[in-house]
């Protein structure tokens, strides 16, 4: 007796590594980015129908409306938190690095701030405040 084939069950997530609260504010938004990349033109057709409108665009703009809406809910996949998260993940190096680029601008800018002004180089925070007390 042949036993039918069942489909294996899917996994939650393909990346079920835990992220914090803001990290997931990240993913969030780039799931929703790429959620408002499919429906952009249904996006724009509703924004121009309801242009000039307020309260008569609930009725005005219904077919535009109910068809962004139901491309908005068909492209709110699973699938796709997935490729967000997968996405959020792989950029992850590139994120970093731009926040040291960062960090290293705001340290070039104040060093020059200082320079220009005359002012005495900053010393560790715990090291200045320290002879600020025995110079008391």
């Amino acid at each position: 007796m042949a036993t039918p084939k069942s489909e294996p069950l899917p996994l939650p997530s393909r990346n079920p590594l835990p992220l914090s609260a803001g990290q997931e504010q990240q993913v969030r938004d780039l799931y929703y980015k790429r959620v408002r990349g499919y429906c952009a033109d249904e996006i724009r057709d509703f924004a121009s129908c309801a242009l000039n409108r307020t309260i008569s665009a609930t009725w005005a703009c219904r077919t535009e409306r109910l068809a962004m809406n139901s491309c908005m809910v068909s492209h709110a996949t699973q699938y796709e938190q997935d490729a967000a998260r997968a996405e959020w993940f792989a950029t992850k190096d590139l994120r970093l690095q731009q926040m040291e680029e960062k960090e290293k601008r705001k340290r070039d800018q104040e060093k020059f701030y200082r320079e220009w002004w005359g002012l005495p180089q900053m010393q560790d925070e715990g090291d200045s405040k320290a002879e600020d007390v025995r110079t008391r």
